[in-house]
């Protein structure tokens, strides 16, 4: 078994909007723009690690960090975080590591994220899969208990989120839900949230999604197959993208096709010298699963 590292693990000590934050950070080198990838409410950059490990000789290198207040990433002021905050944050990891254009990579809260960033610098980014972030008032299942299960002490309401999210019917909500006290300060809870909800309700999100002009490809779980919009987005040129054996969480119930779409996805956009090509990635997913 190779011991080899393949990547880099920094922290990026930035000053953001006159907050003061340390970034855990994974940064795989390559020859070609990186993937930028933004983890999702109670995740942490290790969801993506795996993109070091299929087999892409020639292709690009990737960039995945623990937002202020997840994972091992800090802030002195975790209650300014936001959606907004967070783009910022995103803007000046990238330009810290001097990284003019990319693809983006971002999961529910960083799939909202990755499209404001892409909104605001559209000529940088070369490609954006989003991965069940919010676009209509329908995608606050999570974040609009804030609202609806509301609790003075933000500690108290994490515990009783987590409570609540373990026995939910999606696919790996327990598994999510195990790990969600661990991985997130209770002091970004509400300022995350509150932004989210805001912006699904009042930020005309489908429109801007489908106003960029550079490949797209909307990822979803096959238990959310019935979000109203997915016709919309289908109609605007939006690439769809169904995993089976999962909810919103695929990569925990599903890696190997999440995966193996978004590899199809590059492959279909890109050179393969750009980017990995997706019979590959299936050849060596199928190998692994014979091996298992």
């Amino acid at each position: 078994m190779s011991t080899s590292a393949k990547w880099d693990h920094q922290t990026l000590a930035l000053e953001v909007n006159g907050a003061s934050l340390e970034l855990d950070t994974l940064v795989g080198h390559g020859q070609q723009p990186p993937v930028l990838f933004l983890h999702g409410f109670g995740s942490t950059k290790e969801d993506y690690a795996d993109f070091a490990h299929i087999p892409n000789p020639g292709a690009g290198g990737f960039i995945a960090f623990d937002a202020p207040g997840f994972g091992r990433s800090t802030s002195n002021q975790l209650s300014r975080v936001s959606i907004e905050f967070l783009v910022d944050v995103a803007d000046a990891v990238l330009k810290r590591l001097a990284i003019e254009e990319f693809h983006v990579v971002g999961h529910s809260m960083g799939g909202l994220t990755a499209l404001m960033l892409a909104q605001g610098a559209p000529d940088r980014v070369l490609s954006f899969v989003n991965i069940e972030g919010n676009l209509a008032p329908e995608d606050c299942f999570l974040s609009r208990q804030i609202i609806d299960n509301p609790a003075d002490d933000p500690d108290v309401f994490l515990e009783e989120f987590a409570a609540r999210t373990h026995f939910a019917p999606e696919f790996s909500s327990a598994l999510y839900a195990a790990n969600v006290r661990s991985r997130v300060r209770p002091e970004v809870v509400r300022g995350v949230f509150e932004s989210m909800v805001d912006l699904s309700d009042h930020g005309d999100l489908l429109s801007r999604f489908t106003a960029l002009t550079m490949p797209r490809l909307f990822m979803y779980g096959e238990q959310n197959a019935e979000l109203s919009y997915l016709p919309f987005l289908r109609e605007h040129g939006v690439e769809l993208a169904e995993i089976p054996f999962s909810g919103h969480w695929p990569m925990y119930s599903n890696p190997v096709a999440m995966w193996t779409e978004i590899a199809g996805f590059y492959d279909r956009h890109f050179d393969r010298g750009r980017r990995f090509p997706a019979s590959r990635w299936r050849r060596w997913a199928a190998d692994a699963r014979r091996t298992a």
